[in-house]
């Protein structure tokens, strides 16, 4: 069983877009949330999708489901206080649905404000947990990268060929996933909100897969900017 996990309850302060949070602004009459989800809702190998979301929109949101037509969410949830508690109530919640073993779950963690990913890039992400138990969605640093001392002076200028930007889907067996999250909340380490991260601190080897590049987070003005950009070329044929 493949699911994926959108998870949305952030308000986007960063965005400045008044009462309407960032997941709810529109491209084509259409909201971003529903751009993501719709990359799952059409792929043949995603079976169900769980959105944890901020809970005054939940309402608002079901109704957007049934008006772009979206049938593949299962369950739409309250997020938590912070990134990492919306997430471990989104995996619960897969959990208590499911029946199926965790083990063979696959779970495809997702920004409910990153649109711009692909077909391939979640099929790739399930093949990888497939063959190494974990796919984390990566871009090449196309930056120069450089650490810096106390002083604000450059102390190593890094070679970016080795390096790479963590961008989403996160993929793990949800037995996995699971377990670092209580582990977590036993330890007291909540702040970690990447999945990534999280799995890495407690010892996962991790595996990557390359997603495109174009594959951003829809925080501020600039990348609403960027994502309008990019959704006129491709349907223009410019890219």
């Amino acid at each position: 069983m493949n699911t994926a996990l959108i998870f949305a309850g952030g308000v986007g302060r960063r965005m400045n877009s008044g009462s309407v949070p960032k997941q709810f602004l529109e491209l084509d009459g259409k909201p971003i949330i529903i751009h993501t989800i719709e990359h799952f809702e059409k792929h043949p190998m995603i079976d169900s999708i769980v959105v944890v979301l901020v809970e005054d929109w939940i309402d608002t949101f079901r109704k957007q489901l049934d008006q772009f037509g979206i049938t593949k969410v299962a369950s739409v949830i309250p997020g938590g206080k912070t990134g990492q508690e919306s997430i471990r109530f989104g995996l619960l919640e897969i959990e208590r649905i499911c029946n199926t073993d965790p083990s063979e779950v696959i779970v495809l963690i997702h920004d409910g404000v990153r649109p711009l990913i692909n077909e391939q890039v979640i099929t790739d992400n399930i093949n990888g947990v497939k063959e190494f138990g974990n796919a984390i969605t990566v871009v090449p640093s196309i930056e120069t990268v450089i650490e810096i001392d106390n002083d604000g002076d450059i102390f190593k200028v890094a070679d970016r060929s080795i390096y790479r930007l963590a961008r989403a889907p996160q993929s793990f067996y949800l037995a996995d996933i699971l377990k670092a999250h209580r582990r977590s909340l036993e330890d007291g380490t909540d702040y970690i909100i990447d999945s990534a991260m999280l799995m890495r601190h407690y010892g996962a080897i991790l595996h990557t897969v390359e997603g495109p590049i174009e594959n951003i987070k829809i925080t501020t003005p600039m990348d609403y900017i960027v994502f309008k950009a990019m959704a006129e070329a491709k349907k223009n044929g410019e890219i």
